[in-house]
């Protein structure tokens, strides 16, 4: 029932996305996990890993133990209504797309779209950045916030899943080198690096698949391991080929200017509206064929 109800909860998403009248009137879920790692933070955070270490344990239970009980309460068949809720791939197609309806209108007005799902400074971008900063991070929360939280549903069912979500967003929140997290969130971002291995290589693959690109495949074999993540070039990279753009490169974070290898050198710096445009079909296409693997696999041994 898991692969069912995993299908029925990607193609809710998918039409639903996230209701801004149901989440206008109860936090979500997303945000009651930051509420958590904030509160762990505040109470353990004594620059020392050992107590990211505790924290992060804790925070990992707590989501297991959740998991369990929404399992043991909910009916099965509404179970793909809080799988539904755990995954983007609505809203993040919608942030990506609208960074190129803002490149349509002026720079400016695709620098604040960009600004939305980014964590660089996106003030200093030109055309080119903006575009590359959209397709990153599509190609990189196509994995995070799609792939692997279906993985880890397919996987540990809805424990396995929210297990997935906290950490994810702990690292989000603590896994950044900063002075106050340096030590303090090791843990967290160890434990998303593990979580996010198998899922960013199959997105990297499926992305490939759908391109119908030798290069795709190609660029990530190649690349992906010069990205400063250990995970997020595999996406990256394959999307890098399949558009024919460079990506990655050098860059300037919160924490400061960065200095990190193009993926796909070769491939074009410059890029436009219309290669966003591309990225977000490719996003589409790439859930597209993993939902009908699922659909597959559900008539062939579950129905």
């Amino acid at each position: 029932m898991s692969t069912v109800a995993l299908a029925l909860g990607m193609a809710l998403d998918a039409i639903v996305g996230e209701p801004k009248a149901l989440w206008s009137k109860v936090p979500h879920p997303a945000v009651l996990m930051g509420r958590a790692v904030e509160a762990l933070d505040a109470r353990f955070n004594k620059d020392r890993r050992r107590d990211g270490v505790l924290a992060v344990a804790i925070l990992a239970v707590g989501a297991i133990v959740l998991g369990w009980l929404i399992d043991v309460i909910l009916f099965l068949p509404l179970e793909f209504l809080v799988v539904a809720v755990f995954l983007a791939q609505r809203s993040l197609v919608d942030h990506v797309r609208a960074v190129a309806t803002g490149l349509d209108e002026s720079l400016e007005a695709g620098r604040a779209a960009v600004a939305q799902i980014v964590g660089r400074d996106t003030t200093v971008l030109d055309e080119s950045g903006v575009a590359r900063a959209a397709i990153e991070s599509g190609a990189e929360n196509l994995s995070d916030g799609v792939i692997a939280p279906a993985f880890w549903y397919l996987v540990a069912g809805l424990p396995g899943l929210l297990l997935y979500k906290a950490v994810n967003t702990a690292d989000s929140m603590i896994g950044h080198r900063t002075p106050r997290h340096a030590r303090f969130g090791w843990a967290a971002a160890k434990l998303d690096d593990v979580m996010n291995y198998v899922p960013a290589r199959l997105t990297g693959l499926l992305i490939g698949i759908v391109a119908l690109s030798d290069s795709a495949i190609k660029t990530m074999l190649e690349d992906a391991r010069e990205h400063r993540s250990p995970n997020a070039g595999w996406p990256e990279a394959a999307m890098a080929g399949a558009l024919d753009i460079a990506l990655s490169g050098p860059r300037i974070y919160a924490e400061g200017p960065s200095d990190d290898p193009w993926l796909n050198v070769h491939g074009r710096k410059t890029a436009d509206a219309e290669d966003v445009r591309h990225c977000v079909s490719l996003m589409w296409r790439t859930w597209a064929v993993a939902l009908g693997l699922l659909v597959l696999f559900a008539v062939l041994f579950v129905l």
